[in-house]
């Protein structure tokens, strides 16, 4: 591989610029110190510094991309949400039909699929869809004897479709900003090194004299404050998708 394109971080690369900004607010807050102890450090090289975590930023998730994501996630959310209906009818036209075929609905695939629902697991959800439109149409005309038409069928199948496209969609826009954020390693490498003069700075001022500077000044203890907070809006999100209007008939 090329050197350009070798990154020279451990971390994760969405994690660089995250930690970087946490580095600009300590140094913005202690420059004094730092211009004390070299000339080097003036309110010019914190602009450069800011500089370059924007331009990092952007490289890895432009806000015209962001943008898109968060229309194809609403997307997402709104054609779930819409398939409990047609789930709960189709159940029950197989629970009217079940003393013909003597199938339950978990075998179906309902359990599953309602399940990768309530996860928000929309990759869970199109593989689930596509075993029951399979099942459906297996058994269509039995379930057509109770009442299944052809245009509940199409909304199942439209659901589908849709999450499929817009899975596709996300996959080719992470796709092309990792060829491009790869293309353009360089940059972080410059962001990462730039941190590293600074944290280098910081244990110098602070070890032995400010135990919570210090911290701030310390790759291992930032790294640990970014992937609390990441885990701590995952968990968020979880529990706003578990506390969100379920169905009955599970």
């Amino acid at each position: 591989m090329n050197m350009m394109n070798t990154r020279l971080f451990n971390c994760k690369d969405e994690e660089l610029p995250v930690v970087s900004k946490a580095v600009a607010f300590a140094l913005k807050r202690d420059l004094a110190d730092f211009t004390a102890y070299s000339p080097k450090f003036t309110n010019a090289y914190v602009t450069d510094y800011e500089n370059k975590i924007t331009v990092v930023t952007d490289l890895l998730e432009p806000l015209s991309e962001t943008l898109a994501k968060k229309i194809i996630t609403e997307r997402y959310s709104n054609t779930m949400n819409n398939l409990i209906d047609p789930i709960n009818r189709v159940t029950g036209y197989l629970n009217l039909a079940k003393a013909t075929l003597n199938i339950a609905p978990a075998s179906f695939g309902f359990a599953a699929l309602r399940k990768s629902i309530e996860n928000h697991d929309v990759e869970g959800v199109i593989a689930n869809l596509h075993i029951v439109l399979a099942n459906i149409h297996t058994y269509k005309a039995p379930l057509a004897e109770q009442g299944l038409t052809d245009e509940l069928i199409d909304v199942l199948t439209a659901a589908f479709n849709s999450l499929a496209a817009d899975k596709q969609q996300q996959i080719e826009i992470t796709s092309n900003r990792r060829t491009i954020v790869q293309n353009n390693v360089s940059l972080l490498n410059e962001l990462y090194e730039q941190d590293g003069e600074i944290l280098s700075v910081g244990k110098i001022l602070y070890k032995g004299k400010d135990a919570a500077k210090l911290s701030d000044y310390t790759f291992a203890e930032l790294m640990k404050k970014v992937r609390q907070t990441a885990k701590s809006a995952v968990k968020t999100a979880q529990k706003t998708v578990e506390t969100a209007p379920t169905t009955a008939n599970k």
